[in-house]
């Protein structure tokens, strides 16, 4: 299927990756609650309220988790810019980055002017950008020598969202991928991995451009062509064939994805052998070399934190589990952290990188006080489908994250997993669940 016909035409993606599009819309939802309180994305909602604003009410929408409104592009940049700064959203292997995290936001931010729109008409928007901006991120990673954050890509599938929703036709479509790939934010993701800040994987950015694209073609600004799209003919011609939805992971932990391996390796080393932190002289890794780049020391902020690999692995040895608690607040200055961290010893292993970016292996050997060792094996990162999480695992995430929602509230947006598939529900309904801030009840 051509490109136009896929994202602007009558689309029925298959059962299972409509209902994968909606746990992903959920679990993201999750991870935007539970960031609605750092300063990342409260300065980004303050910033869009007062700097992308608009004038006209039908060019309006509610941020996410506050309340207040901004112009169109305006919300999606701020949910997209709270949501990157908490590390638990998805992710997909070849794209080496995240869909979702600009995705969900553009998609809640242009369909709260559609109130017509159903439920599950939702769902194919949200499917149809998934999988264009995918094959946009492929693309740039095949032809571009650095690597770039998100947001160069996952802005392609913002402007095809936004197309679809605006009922937008083909040429409107085409210059709006050219505008949101030549002013999607070419930054170097290694950049920020060396010095993690709030700029995360520039999703935010992502998302602004891709949402400004769809309003500028509309009204006639050009900008086409996207060479992702029209130089890359291969990654485009399975188009509407071979779906990769449901390829994107669910993270289990707000810690960048090139650590959750060798987390997931010693969790299970720790929890095989009933081990604590006193029983464990040293822990010695082996992983990809991207990994082994993650932040090394004991972290000043959140997004050291969440960018880390020795810091994840002793906060986990410490507190048993890594949560929104144990990166952020007092846990950044946790003593018994910082002291385990000289015992960490982190190896780039060729068997590994030579994986990346189609998977995250690593593996964990553990020098044990009595001197005896334990090693996990190659163990390659949970969440995907090489070893996914079982749908109770991504609710009580869910509940983890969303924690400063009212119960009631939350069993309310989880409540419409199945009510997101459906063609006689409204999204509106479901979008009216997500505005208030935490603590806030929804009227």
């Amino acid at each position: 299927m051509n490109l136009p016909d896929f994202a602007l035409g009558p689309l029925d993606p298959p059962d299972h990756v409509q209902a994968f599009a909606a746990t992903l819309l959920l679990d993201t939802l999750g991870v935007a609650a539970g960031a609605a309180s750092l300063p990342a994305g409260r300065i980004a909602r303050d910033h869009a309220v007062r700097f992308l604003g608009a004038s006209e009410v039908r060019d309006k929408a509610t941020l996410l988790f506050d309340g207040r409104q901004a112009a169109i592009p305006g919300a999606a940049f701020a949910a997209a810019s709270q949501i990157d700064n908490l590390d638990a959203h998805d992710g997909l292997n070849l794209t080496k980055g995240h869909i979702g995290c600009a995705l969900v936001p553009a998609l809640c931010a242009f369909a709260e002017q559609r109130p017509d729109l159903s439920a599950r008409d939702a769902m194919v928007a949200l499917v149809a950008g998934y999988e264009i901006a995918a094959r946009a991120g492929m693309a740039l990673h095949q032809t571009a020598q650095d690597y770039h954050t998100s947001g160069a890509w996952n802005g392609l599938g913002v402007a095809a969202l936004g197309c679809r929703l605006r009922g937008l036709g083909p040429d409107v479509l085409r210059q709006a991928l050219g505008i949101s790939e030549y002013h999607g934010p070419r930054s170097q993701m290694m950049r920020e991995i060396a010095n993690p800040t709030m700029l995360h994987d520039g999703s935010g950015m992502g998302a602004l451009v891709g949402a400004m694209a769809v309003f500028l073609a509309e009204d006639g600004f050009t900008g086409a062509p996207a060479i992702t799209v029209e130089n890359a003919p291969d990654i485009w011609r399975d188009l509407g064939q071979k779906w990769t939805l449901p390829d994107n992971y669910i993270k289990p932990y707000p810690i960048c994805r090139w650590a959750h391996a060798a987390l997931d390796a010693l969790g299970a080393l720790v929890k095989d052998a009933q081990l604590s932190i006193t029983d464990i002289e040293a822990v010695e890794v082996h992983t990809f070399a991207e990994a082994a780049e993650l932040y090394p020391g004991m972290p000043q902020t959140t997004s050291q934190a969440q960018y880390s690999l020795r810091f994840a692995l002793a906060a986990l040895l410490v507190h048993g589990e890594i949560g929104p608690q144990e990166i952020t607040g007092k846990a950044l200055a946790d003593r018994r952290v910082e002291a385990f961290l000289p015992r960490i010893h982190i190896v780039e292993d060729s068997r590994h990188s030579s994986r990346f970016p189609a998977a995250r292996w690593s593996d964990v050997t553990l020098r044990l006080q009595s001197g005896d060792t334990l090693s996990s094996g190659d163990v390659h990162a949970r969440g995907g489908p090489e070893a996914p999480m079982q749908l109770s695992e991504v609710e009580a995430k869910f509940q983890l994250f969303a924690a400063d929602l009212a119960p009631a509230r939350r069993a309310d947006i989880w409540g419409w997993r199945q009510g997101l598939l459906r063609p006689d529900r409204l999204f509106v309904e479901f979008l009216a669940l997500l505005h208030a801030a935490p603590g806030v009840r929804n009227g």
